[in-house]
C-alpha cells in the first residue's frame, strides 16, 4: 500500500510538472510606456485599411521575419525614415509602436514577440535620436491582422510594427 502510494504519488508530480506552460519573458526594462491591451476589446476580424502600411502620419510598418524580433538590414530604412519623420512632428507629444504578430504560437508567445518587436523599433529610433521617454509600447500579439488570408504573404503582414503619434 505505501509503496503504491510512492509510486502514484511520483507519477502525479511528474505528469503536472510536464504540464505547466511558461509565459515568455518580454524582457522591456526600461522601455518607457508599456501598454497592454487586452485582446477581447480589439476587432481582431479584418484589420487595417491602407496597403501593406499600418502606420499613419507618413510613417512606415517595420516588418519582421517569422518569429524573430531583430530589425533586418532591410528594414534600416525604415527605421531611419520612421525617425526623420518623428524629429519633424513629435515635439513634446508622443509615439505609439505597435508590436502585431502572425497567428503561429500562443497568445502568450505572440504578445511577448509583438512587445519585442516594438522595443527593438524602439532601440532603432533611440539610435537615430528619438527620445525613449516620447515613445508608448503596445502589443496586440496577434489580435490586429492587416491579412487574414492564409498565404505567407499575409502572414508575412501581420508581423509588423506599426507607428502612430499620439493626440
Amino acid at each position: 500500500m505505501r509503496n503504491g502510494l510512492i509510486v502514484f504519488s511520483t507519477i502525479a508530480v511528474l505528469l503536472l510538472s510536464g504540464c505547466s506552460q511558461k509565459k515568455p519573458n518580454a524582457n522591456v526594462s526600461n522601455a518607457g510606456d508599456v501598454v497592454s491591451i487586452d485582446e477581447s476589446s480589439v476587432n481582431g476580424a479584418g484589420g487595417m485599411s491602407g496597403g501593406m502600411n499600418g502606420s499613419s502620419d507618413g510613417m512606415k510598418s517595420v516588418f519582421f521575419d517569422l518569429g524573430d524580433y531583430s530589425i533586418s538590414s532591410g528594414m534600416q530604412n525604415v527605421i531611419s525614415f520612421d525617425a526623420d519623420v518623428l524629429k519633424g512632428k513629435l515635439s513634446g507629444g508622443k509615439v505609439k509602436l505597435e508590436g502585431n504578430c502572425d497567428e503561429f504560437g500562443t497568445d502568450e508567445y505572440n504578445y511577448a514577440l509583438g512587445l519585442k518587436r516594438a522595443k527593438a523599433v524602439q532601440d532603432g529610433l533611440q539610435a537615430q535620436g528619438v527620445n525613449a521617454s516620447q515613445i508608448v509600447l503596445v502589443s496586440f500579439g496577434e489580435s490586429n491582422p492587416q491579412c487574414s488570408e492564409a498565404t505567407d504573404s499575409c502572414y508575412a503582414q501581420n508581423r509588423r510594427v506599426d507607428l502612430h503619434l499620439m493626440r
